[in-house]
């Protein structure tokens, strides 16, 4: 049964009170067991096309449609928008929320952010490596992303899988940060950066920019044939080995956050007009595929791996599913004392999904420890089913993988206050 809001209240201070308590794991320990470990997995994993369907009637004015903002520059405010939604504040870290609800035959939304900080600039690490996979998808070739595609003799889908998992999958060996760099090499950096802007979201948050790549190798395949043996067919995409996009991580331009910041709102927005491309053809990119899409999400035909999973099914961290599991115990009294696993598939009779792409490391250049996470989140829960994408970042002081762990637990804390409020707060 629900909870009162008194209830509710106290459960969340127990919450905070366990979270100070020094039985919690050294950050480093954090690091190694919650954040490098293979996400869960809903009882029922199928690979199918989302369709959410959240339960929210969205005829008033808290929700709008594209038809209401439409897509050109200036959407962003005419969007239903609540930049200090959420009580949480910048110390605690930056949060946005897309919530979606259902307006007449389409999807509607409204922006939901906390303390502002929806348009601060922050490095999105490897969250943004979905950025430089859709970013190539969408040039390669229309359908080119089924389930025996080879990129030289690797399965796409290993690759994909790789990117997320950082485990090897097939014959993709887990480097996460030479397969994304192949990627941006495809795409090349003025077409990704346009993307955010006049290319395809029109953001009008000008310092985003997609101009970095990632470790100090790019993947390189057996040959430079892109194939997908059960059709035939075959296409050459040779990546670029000098891209005048490309901006050293310390440019002059580029300031402390380097060649890739980001927004909340702009790096959940891109996932978010990814994982609707069918239900709102409006904002899809051009020419990226429903199997491009599919691949990224689920990654079908990957190999086995130590996630068995595949895409961003397959992403590494348990930090979001604890969140939102523990969101859910302090809205359904029921579900108090079972694990994030039996919280999840009991609430939601095995179909939850979240897909993510969590990102971190410590900076030398700004002397911080920093996550960032990068989910989209169905919740089908008993009074009604929940829809959402996030992108949040939380960081701490000195730069060491123990603080990268104590910056991960900041954030899973920052997930759960959100989650909690969704839930509570209702519509």
């Amino acid at each position: 049964m629900k909870k009162s809001a008194v209830q509710l209240l106290a459960v969340a201070l127990a919450t905070a009170l366990a979270g100070c308590s020094a039985e919690q794991p050294e950050g480093l320990a954090y690091y190694e067991t919650i954040m490098k470990a293979p996400p869960l997995l809903p009882e029922h994993a199928t690979a199918q096309w989302l369709d959410c369907a959240p339960s929210v009637d969205a005829a008033s004015a808290d929700y709008t449609s594209v038809a209401d903002t439409g897509t050109a520059l200036g959407w962003v405010d005419r969007a239903a928008h609540d930049w200090d939604y959420f009580s949480s504040s910048a110390d605690d870290g930056k949060v946005l929320v897309i919530d979606y609800a259902q307006k007449g035959d389409a999807l509607a939304f409204r922006y939901l952010a906390n303390d502002n900080t929806h348009a601060d600039l922050y490095e999105p690490w490897s969250s943004s490596k979905i950025m430089a996979y859709a970013g190539a998808l969408s040039l390669v070739s229309e359908n080119f992303a089924q389930a025996d595609t080879l990129i030289g003799d690797t399965k796409l889908a290993d690759l994909i899988t790789s990117i997320h998992s950082y485990q090897p999958s097939g014959k993709a060996d887990g480097n996460s940060n030479a397969i994304a760099y192949y990627f941006a090499d495809v795409a090349g950096r003025d077409y990704l950066t346009g993307l955010f802007h006049q290319g395809w979201m029109n953001s009008g948050q000008d310092g985003v920019m997609f101009r970095g790549k990632y470790g100090p190798d790019a993947f390189v395949p057996s040959d430079a044939y892109w194939r997908t043996p059960s059709r035939n067919a075959e296409i050459l995409v040779t990546a670029r080995s000098e891209d005048a996009g490309l901006l050293d991580y310390n440019c002059e331009s580029c300031g402390e956050l380097g060649n890739k910041p980001m927004t909340t709102l702009t790096s959940a927005e891109f996932l978010k007009r990814l994982v609707t491309q069918q239900r709102v053809p409006e904002t899809r990119l051009a020419g990226l595929s429903d199997d491009a899409v599919m691949m990224l999400l689920y990654g079908p035909g990957h190999s086995d791996n130590s996630a068995n999973a595949g895409g961003m099914m397959a992403g590494a961290g348990l930090g979001p599913h604890r969140a939102i599991a523990r969101a859910l115990q302090q809205h359904y009294s029921e579900y108090e004392g079972l694990s994030a696993q039996e919280t999840l598939d009991q609430a939601t009779q095995g179909n939850w999904r979240i897909f993510h792409k969590l990102g971190a490391g410590p900076s030398g250049t700004r002397g911080t420890s920093e996550v960032v996470a990068l989910a989209h989140v169905c919740l089908p829960l008993p009074d009604g089913t929940h829809e959402f994408t996030l992108a949040a970042q939380a960081a701490v002081d000195d730069n060491s993988y123990e603080n990268v762990g104590y910056a991960g637990e900041k954030l899973e804390r920052l997930l759960e206050t959100t989650v909690a409020t969704l839930l509570a707060e209702g519509h």
